[in-house]
């Protein structure tokens, strides 16, 4: 077992640390011009109270905040794997990537809705949020209260039609992994790699053995 050093921990603190940064400033620079350019293009928005605004724009930038962060931290560990552990890191990558060159266009679509279905339903909210709001607010029969219990009901219908959609994704996604299921042998690429090194050294060794005892 590897012992990491107080260099690395400090090395990872501060890949995450740089990473929330990234995402804070990152979401804040589409989050914050958004949220001003609807409250001066959109009536409705402006009629809405401040801390419902504030509310919705860290909601966009929180979880783009812990996403980074971790996505950096995550690279600065795969950075610093060194022997058995990336040995087999590259090989799940190289596996991973002529699995990916296989499939087909309809498959690659669907394993990418697979891995990004939380992505997908959060966007399509927002989506029909937007487009829904834009609709709605044309309708000058309704007071604002009306109005926003009419977008949250699109978006709920909306967002429960994706939710549903994913399911059946994942599901039929599961089955297919089932019927295919690979039998995972990373262990015996460890093992095999860690036999190797040790007679390497061990060869090494007694390379290095007649020359140290040789008489002068």
């Amino acid at each position: 077992m590897k012992i990491v050093s107080q260099e690395e921990i400090d090395g990872h603190t501060n890949a995450t640390i740089r990473g929330a940064a990234e995402g804070a400033l990152l979401s804040a620079a589409v989050a914050i011009p958004g949220s001003l350019l609807l409250n001066r293009r959109w009536a409705s928005y402006r009629a809405l109270p401040l801390p419902l605004k504030v509310m919705g724009t860290v909601i966009m930038i929180a979880p783009c905040i812990s996403i980074q962060a971790e996505r950096r931290g995550l690279q600065f560990d795969r950075a610093h794997w060194t022997g058995a552990g990336k040995m087999e890191l590259e090989r799940e990558a190289a596996e991973e990537e002529a699995r990916w060159g296989a499939l087909t266009t309809k498959e690659k679509i669907g394993d990418w809705a697979t891995r990004h279905q939380y992505s997908i339903i959060l966007g399509s909210w927002a989506l029909s949020m937007a487009v829904a709001g834009s609709i709605i607010s044309k309708d000058r029969h309704q007071t604002l209260p009306q109005k926003i219990v009419q977008v949250r009901m699109w978006a709920q219908g909306l967002t429960i039609g994706v939710l549903i959609g994913a399911g059946i994704l994942t599901h039929n996604q599961r089955q297919a992994a089932l019927q295919r299921r690979p039998v995972d042998h990373s262990w015996q690429a460890l093992v095999l790699a860690e036999q190797a090194r040790e007679k390497e050294e061990a060869r090494l060794a007694h390379s290095n053995a007649p020359n140290l005892c040789h008489p002068l």
